[in-house]
């Protein structure tokens, strides 16, 4: 087989890879069981190689074309973490292609984007949370929405990983388990309270009101089909404007939440790692700053020689 030569850069971002490109899209979707959000990225970062390619065929770039690319985009003010995701999938790429295509060599390796400010990743204090999930149901509506909270919050789960719950399988209320199915198509079983136990029992006593006969989804919309991740994120911000707790949450706020209050009270940077599902601790190391950062304050306020 030849190899694959990419077309003009596309207008529209939203519009078809060349055929070869969608083919590796497709692959990672069926055989590495890519996540929807990870294909999105992939697929912005193939649509900007292409337009920084100029018409020219990427089996014909080189590791300064690459290191070229990267600084355009620099220049053009796109972030370190993002240039980061493009060059992921333009390696990712040149991987497949070699294996698939025959292609010589992966001009993407070895190129680093530029580093941006470190940012940690923001989190409720303990008292914020009990303010978005204390004030009781006044619908069926709330009802629902206090289940999804109380269970993000109780037991770290993504956003997606909520969303694709069902009835059946996923939670065992007696033993407060659930079991989800994560990233790279690994199953995982995670602990959950009893305050999220009691906020989900109260839900599926009313569930019915709303499903649709055969609807599978734990958490539905109020037209009785499955509740999205973005009606989720969306019913959390309604939420906690509602409440007026003065910050912007977003469900992967409750996740980090959940993380950073486990680790202030246990420590145990490996059993954190287990819950949330990563595959490498240093995904969840990220922790540990948080918690010397809440320490650090600690210090602060109590010790005798800190103090003004």
């Amino acid at each position: 087989m030849s190899p694959p030569r990419a077309c003009a850069p596309p207008l529209d971002p939203a519009s078809p890879l060349p055929a070869e490109l969608e083919a590796w899209l497709d692959w990672l979707a069926t055989q590495r069981r890519a996540s929807p959000l990870t294909l999105k990225a992939y697929r912005a970062g193939l649509h900007a190689l292409l337009r920084l390619a100029e018409g020219r065929p990427v089996i014909e770039l080189d590791v300064q074309d690459i290191r070229r690319f990267v600084a355009r985009l620099h220049g053009e003010g796109l972030q370190g973490r993002s240039i980061a995701r493009h060059l992921s999938s333009w390696r990712g790429l040149y991987r497949w292609l070699i294996r698939q295509h025959g292609v010589r060599a992966n001009p993407a390796l070895g190129v680093r984007p530029p580093k941006s400010p470190s940012a940690l990743p923001r989190v409720l204090s303990p008292e914020q949370a009990n303010a978005l999930l204390d004030p009781e149901a006044e619908n069926i509506l709330e009802t629902r929405d206090i289940a999804i909270f109380e269970l993000f919050y109780s037991s770290g789960l993504r956003v997606s990983e909520v969303a694709g719950l069902d009835i059946d399988g996923s939670l065992d209320l007696a033993e407060g388990l659930v079991t989800v199915t994560g990233k790279r198509n690994r199953s995982r079983s995670v602990p959950f309270g009893h305050h999220a136990a009691a906020a989900v029992s109260a839900w599926l006593a009313v569930r019915s009101q709303l499903a649709r006969p055969g609807e599978p989804a734990l958490f539905v919309t109020r037209s009785g089909g499955r509740l999205s991740a973005g009606g989720i994120a969306s019913r959390l911000g309604h939420r906690a404007r509602l409440l007026g707790l003065g910050v912007h949450v977003h469900p992967h706020m409750l996740r980090h939440s959940f993380a950073s209050h486990l680790l202030q009270s246990s420590g145990d940077l490996r059993a954190v790692q287990e819950l949330l599902g990563h595959a490498s601790i240093r995904s969840t190391q990220v922790y540990t700053h948080l918690d010397f950062q809440h320490l650090a304050k600690v210090y602060d306020a109590a010790h005798p020689r800190a103090r003004k």
